[in-house]
């Protein structure tokens, strides 16, 4: 059980209390928090306030020679010791970006067409049919599918509206006329009505729990022979925007479905798009095209 001491406990409290009075969501709070914690837990003898510059760069040193800390996670420390420098012990530190190292790009993971609609056949209840249909349908985060009401739904209107998104926007996304019929086939094969969320856990008027709804995906790609696919939730909302791309729908336009604060971010799906690369030819093939092709062209195209 980690041990502090009475100073590493008030700063903690007020970091709480700080990001909640200045309107920061639950899972910042949560993940700041957490960060400072395990630094207060790696300095046990020793107050925040006394914490001097020389302190961070060696715990951070620690979570890559010890844990072989990621990027993300190695960014997540240093923004959660700017913030509580800054607001909590009201001393300026900007981190150095060589604290944390280089970003490596990944391609996102995603399903294939032919995937979706068997993970979609494959699952055993309404309810998680409708939960697997949802996420690919409309392009949703997790946060976002375990938060969307049911009046956010509009079904006349074709579109679903997503509330208090990441960043804390409002956005609308598409609503597929197939997930229409499935989600009222799921509404009607329920026991008890869902009240408030489209999907509730086992209290009424409360959003199911994100890591069961995360459960109903992952039995789904289990039951689809498909349990070695990774970050299975997210890529479908990568196979949701890799797959509008491949239909001819423009970047711009799945940026704001998705709900992007930069185009950047969006434009990885250009490297997953297959209906352009499929065009496109190898210098190799070319060499050997057979002849016959070739004596296709028209003579003047062959002249230099």
């Amino acid at each position: 059980m980690e041990k502090f001491n009475q100073k590493s406990v008030e700063a903690l409290l007020m970091l709480q209390k700080v990001m909640v009075a200045s309107g920061h969501s639950k899972c910042s709070v949560t993940a700041y928090v957490r960060e400072i914690r395990y630094i207060c837990a790696y300095y046990p003898e020793l107050g925040p306030e006394l914490w001097a510059d020389w302190h961070i760069v060696e715990y951070m040193a620690y979570l890559k020679t010890v844990h072989h800390a990621s990027y993300s996670k190695c960014k997540m420390v240093a923004q959660s010791v700017a913030f509580f420098f800054r607001h909590v012990l009201k001393r300026p530190y900007d981190v150095p970006s060589k604290l944390y190292p280089k970003r490596e790009f990944k391609l996102p993971h995603y399903l294939t067409k032919e995937e979706v609609l068997k993970l979609i056949e494959s699952c055993r209840s309404p309810k998680q049919k409708a939960i697997v249909e949802a996420f690919y349908a409309s392009g949703l985060r997790l946060a976002e599918l375990q938060m969307l009401k049911l009046t956010d739904v509009e079904s006349k209107s074709n579109r679903i509206k997503v509330c208090n998104g990441k960043g804390r926007k409002d956005r609308y996304t598409l609503l597929s006329k197939r997930l229409v019929e499935t989600l009222r086939h799921y509404y009607r094969s329920q026991a008890i009505k869902p009240k408030v969320y489209l999907f509730e856990g086992s209290k009424s008027g409360q959003p199911m729990h994100s890591r069961s709804l995360q459960h109903s995906v992952v039995m789904a790609y289990k039951y689809a022979g498909l349990s070695t696919k990774e970050h299975k939730v997210h890529a479908l909302r990568h196979s949701f925007a890799t797959h509008l791309l491949d239909a001819g729908i423009d970047i711009h336009t799945i940026k704001e479905l998705l709900g992007h604060s930069d185009i950047k971010t969006t434009m990885v799906y250009l490297h997953l798009q297959t209906s352009k690369r499929n065009l496109l030819v190898s210098p190799l093939d070319e060499l050997y095209k057979p002849d016959d092709e070739i004596s296709n062209v028209p003579k003047n195209k062959l002249l230099l």
